[in-house]
């Protein structure tokens, strides 16, 4: 697994580490101020921050030696194309002489071993296929050949121009995507996810079900931030795992409720992974836009979850949390202040100064900051603080690190689909194999979205996917954004579908649990996952709640309705006509349009 997990060293290294992570978050909050930075500066800058932490942090011997020469390399490449720009933009995306060359190969090498390194194999492997199909494709007979590039255009707009390692995708990860993370790394540094859990518990502590149910509430909260399953397991399963076996869940069942529940995060506005703001790229539409669109999709996930729990709570009689384990209503006040006062400003920078979401998102984090001095006990405390601050700004840095080396990688493949035309192609071959029909390229793309997310991140798979079958989608007549979300939600599918599962695998390790058993209870809990995307194309109006609120209340309603039958048919044991029944109306209601 990726360095960017290892933890952190102590005495003279953590100084320099601390100091370099601190440079980074200052440098992307800094780019938000500082108006209009070139692209082929602070692209290639945000790559010399990404580099040290993937290739070198958590290594030893022969790993870590070989990385701090591949930093050298990357970042003095890096920082020579930044220093270069208007020389570069010249040039048109075309290397002049061997020396550039050199440096476009170089760079990307460091950009596939660094996401190697931080991701495994897989990622990489198909972004080489990719560049071996740019170089060598013309060599391919019949339609999925290319009629060639000359090697240093083909390199140069992968390496020098902002078609490439600099396009926008890295934008996204630049100005947008660094900034939200840093936000969520200063939240959770404080006291926001024990104010999540707390307002959880309090809400549904003492209902049937109840510590599954705060598992669902706490994970919706705590993934609106953090973005990333395996992150929300790990945090919010260590409180909730051990809760719901002490209260004599089954492990399948209580694994199952936090790989779900935590698999919701990534859909879950505003941060939604990395994904709203790529999203917000490939589709030009704006980012509260995204946020209004996805709102309802994500609650009925959550409400499909909550009413199997509430299924399996009736049938295995599983107890709410006893008064001992709630919080106190002044904790709950308290504690909830740590995340509701920084994501009020959020909210208010948005919609009411109608400042960007980077722009709104640093007011937060400046919020979040000033609350590190404090904690649930409202004593200033300054060694805390700055203990706090040290792990806000290391987690901060090292997540845009991790996420910056896959849309570093996944630019790499983007690249080269433009330059070859082979997305056109493929977008041709899935309409030809779907016979022109909508229905039959939803199922390919949803397919081929589960293979991609087995090994690949989801933002990753997201973006592959959308680059080859999106155009397809579109022209079968769906809109662009309905398009992207379906994509979205379908590279979702591999963290609780088999055979690789991420969330299901950890929940798992932590309750110790057989992985297969998780799966296939988390996979019926979390059956609004397989069937809500196909629900917005049939429904577009689910997705339409600012254009028009009336008609996507009335689509979530059905939807809704039809999610709660599909879901207690598979949870409850009642005779076979009855859960026949409810299936079949269930399906019906969700897949039939208005």
């Amino acid at each position: 697994m990726t360095s960017i997990e290892s933890p952190a060293p102590a005495g003279l290294a953590r100084v320099f580490w601390a100091s370099f992570a601190l440079a980074s978050v200052v440098f992307h909050i800094g780019l938000v101020f500082s108006g209009l930075v070139p692209n082929l500066v602070s692209r290639p800058l945000h790559l010399v921050f990404v580099l040290p932490f993937v290739l070198i942090w958590g290594h030893e011997g022969f790993a870590r030696m070989s990385g701090l020469v591949l930093t050298a390399l990357g970042g003095g490449a890096a920082l020579w194309v930044a220093l270069s720009h208007d020389a570069l933009a010249d040039q048109y995306g075309f290397l002049e002489g061997r020396g550039q060359v050199i440096i476009a190969i170089l760079l990307i090498c460091v950009v596939l071993e660094a996401a190697r390194r931080a991701i495994g194999w897989p990622l990489p492997l198909v972004a080489a296929a990719a560049l071996l199909y740019g170089l060598f494709g013309q060599h391919i007979p019949g339609r999925f050949g290319h009629s060639g590039t000359p090697l240093e255009s083909f390199l140069g707009t992968l390496a020098i121009a902002e078609g490439g390692l600099w396009g926008s995708l890295t934008a996204v990860s630049v100005n947008v995507v660094a900034i939200f993370v840093i936000f969520g790394a200063v939240l959770n540094a404080g006291e926001a996810g024990q104010g999540f859990m707390n307002v959880a518990a309090a809400a549904a502590g003492r209902l049937r079900g109840g510590a599954a149910k705060v598992s669902v509430l706490s994970s919706a909260l705590f993934g609106s931030i953090s973005g990333s399953a395996s992150a929300n397991v790990a945090s919010t399963g260590a409180i909730t795992l051990p809760a719901m076996e002490r209260l004599g869940y089954p492990r399948r069942i209580a694994g199952a409720v936090e790989a779900v529940a935590s698999s919701g995060g990534q859909i879950m506005p505003p941060l939604m992974g990395a994904g709203a703001f790529v999203m917000v790229e490939l589709t030009g539409t704006p980012y509260t836009a995204i946020m209004a669109a996805a709102a309802l999709p994500a609650a009925l996930y959550f409400w499909a979850v909550w009413i199997g729990i509430d299924g399996y709570a009736r049938r295995f009689d599983l107890r709410g949390l006893a008064a001992r384990d709630r919080p106190a209503l002044r904790d709950v006040a308290i504690t909830s202040g740590f995340f509701l006062v920084p994501f009020a400003l959020l909210l208010w920078g948005m919609f009411a100064l109608g400042v960007t979401p980077q722009y709104a998102a640093c007011l937060s984090i400046f919020a979040g900051a000033a609350l590190l001095l404090t904690g649930s006990d409202l004593r200033i405390d300054l060694g805390r603080a700055a203990s706090r601050a040290e792990t806000a700004v290391l987690t901060a840095a090292r997540q845009v690190a991790l996420i910056g080396s896959i849309i570093f990688c996944a630019s790499l493949v983007i690249g080269v689909l433009g330059v070859t035309g082979l997305g056109v192609k493929i977008t041709s071959l899935i309409l030809s194999a779907s016979g022109g029909l909508l229905w039959p390229s939803l199922l390919l793309t949803a397919f081929a979205c589960l293979i991609l997310g087995m090994e690949v991140p989801t933002t990753a798979a997201y973006v592959i996917c959308v680059s080859v079958a999106g155009p397809a989608l579109t022209e079968l007549g769906m809109e662009p954004l309905q398009a992207h979300l379906f994509v979205f939600w379908y590279a979702l599918l591999s963290t609780i579908t088999p055979p690789v599962c991420g969330a299901v695998f950890i929940a798992a390790g932590m309750i110790g649990e057989n992985w297969l058993r998780v799966a296939l209870t988390a996979m019926t809990l979390g059956v609004g996952l397989y069937l809500i995307p196909l629900g917005m194309v049939a429904n577009p109006d689910l997705i339409a709640l600012a254009q028009s609120p009336g008609a996507a209340l009335l689509a979530a309603l059905k939807i809704g309705t039809g999610l709660a039958l599909v879901s207690w048919s598979l949870v409850r044991r009642k005779a076979l006509w009855l859960r026949g029944g409810a299936l079949a109306g269930g399906l019906l209601a969700v897949l039939w349009p208005l």
